[in-house]
């Protein structure tokens, strides 16, 4: 018998509160009702099993309707970064040639200003109108998330997530964190991160409560809400624990897991964390492998404070030496993941292989106890607030700049974002800029996350013999800067 994506959910929990919104709050009956007009919008729109639909919305009630209505429909969800630039957009939407591109009215202005003539109309998402509909059984090999991750050659590539690798994370999660009957999460990550869209897919499959938080964060509105709906699962990156513990909130008895994520944290959040009796998760994700790789459970985490902990069920993890051959624990490598999470591959890109397996990019090594530890995240990768930027286009912006000549972007040490980018400028001769004029450029550009903060102007930038830029040495240029 074949099972379409409501009946992944259970049909004994059609009275169970399925979504908490600050407007909206539905069970998992009235939301898989809505979810099935949400797909019949869809269907006269254009969308079919095999189609692509970019969103570009906000969290909020309609974006969950959309991102399970696309699964319900065979379709794949392409959720766009509500903080990228209209020239970023554009971008996405022509790598990924969607069939429509669903916005909202905080949203059409962006949309409105990356489309061009070729690309898909845009169409702010209607109000809720009953409408029959056949929804289609579950193809686990069928894409359904497509999610634009930086590359190293400075253009964002579009990672190919299954329906089968969505249910396999949701399962592994499972397995690790436990699931309880009156679970509530709250979702405060946004719905266009892998951590934002798998919460919301994993609550699902699961039968659990999502609590969806909207609008910027906020660590009194975020602990008022944790008291409020007795949440027992939050999802934070490091800089969100950061103002929490720097607001000194309450954390309600509820609280059963703080799963920490996103960048590394530094020891002295960890401590602080520890000390105040927070239960806190250590994990370890990517967008290629549908959220959680590694995880270690508050605690383990207290005692081996810094590891991400052994890998969930079924997935491997290997570390790869330079010369290609399996490490022994304690040696430092590449880290290789393998599992039914992995994507199939990038779009305009070769699927993996061999299948299931990506090599990640990222050094670190595996302890005598199987436990994984992160050193260093992806060549020259810098974490800001849990948002990826790769130097290399930030650069490439730059350098389009008419004054510039050369640029290197380092990733800077910052208590509150982890990390924050700075830029080593070498101007061309005869040439003035400002940073503030530089700052103007990259705006236009690049997402706001992603603009350098800092500014420095050299004569010429480090480089070895062979004349590659050393990165390590241009960081070192800001020590004598002022912040």
């Amino acid at each position: 018998m074949t099972r379409t994506w409501i009946d992944h959910c259970g049909a004994a929990k059609t009275d169970h509160p399925a979504l908490i919104c600050e407007q909206e709050a539905w069970t998992f009956g009235e939301l898989n009702a809505r979810i099935d007009t949400t797909a019949a919008r869809l269907a006269a729109w254009g969308v079919k099993p095999g189609s692509r639909a970019a969103v570009l919305m906000l969290n909020g009630a309609a974006y969950v309707l959309v991102a399970h209505a696309l699964l319900h429909s065979g379709a794949a969800i392409i959720p766009i970064n509500t903080r990228l630039s209209a020239s970023e957009v554009r971008y996405q939407l022509e790598t990924a040639a969607p069939t429509l591109l669903i916005d909202s009215p905080d949203t059409e202005s962006i949309s409105a200003a990356a489309l061009s003539p070729s690309q898909p109309s845009s169409a702010a998402f209607p109000s809720y109108r009953s409408t029959d509909y056949d929804a289609m059984p579950v193809d686990p090999s069928a894409d359904a998330a497509i999610l634009f991750t930086s590359g190293t050659t400075g253009r964002p590539k579009g990672a190919r997530l299954t329906v089968g690798n969505l249910v396999f994370s949701a399962q592994a999660s499972r397995e690790r964190l436990g699931v309880n009957d009156g679970d509530r999460w709250l979702l405060t990550l946004p719905l266009y991160h892998i951590g934002g869209l798998s919460i919301l897919y994993r609550s699902y499959l699961d039968g659990t409560t999502v609590v969806l938080y909207e609008g910027a964060f906020d660590a009194q509105r975020v602990a008022q809400t944790l008291t409020q709906h007795q949440i027992t699962l939050i999802s934070l990156v490091p800089t969100q624990l950061h103002r929490m513990l720097e607001a000194e909130v309450e954390f309600p008895k509820s609280l059963r897991l703080i799963l920490l994520g996103g960048a590394a944290p530094s020891t002295d959040l960890l401590q602080r964390a520890f000390e105040r009796g927070l239960p806190v998760a250590i994990t370890y994700g990517l967008t290629e492998a549908a959220s959680q790789v590694a995880t270690m459970l508050p605690e383990q985490a207290r005692f081996k404070p810094g590891s991400v902990g052994k890998p969930l069920k079924g997935i491997t993890v290997r570390i790869i030496t330079e010369d290609g051959r399996e490490a022994p624990s304690g040696e430092i490598g590449e880290i290789a993941v393998s599992g039914g999470n992995v994507m199939r591959g990038y779009l305009t890109h070769a699927d993996l292989d061999p299948p299931g397996t990506f090599h990640t990019g990222d050094l670190g090594y595996l302890d005598a106890d199987g436990d994984l530890w992160i050193v260093q995240r992806r060549n020259d990768l810098i974490i800001s607030g849990g948002e990826n930027i790769y130097p290399v286009e930030v650069e490439n912006v730059l350098r389009s700049h008419p004054a510039v000549d050369d640029a290197c972007v380092v990733g800077l040490p910052d208590a509150e974002w982890g990390q924050i980018a700075a830029a080593a400028i070498v101007l061309k001769s005869g040439t003035f800029v400002t940073p503030d004029e530089l700052d103007a450029h990259c705006k236009a550009h690049l997402a706001g996350y992603k603009r350098p903060r800092r500014y420095i102007f050299v004569d010429q930038l480090p480089q070895t013999a062979s004349g590659k830029v050393i990165r390590r040495d241009a960081a070192a240029l800001f020590s004598g800067e002022p912040s």
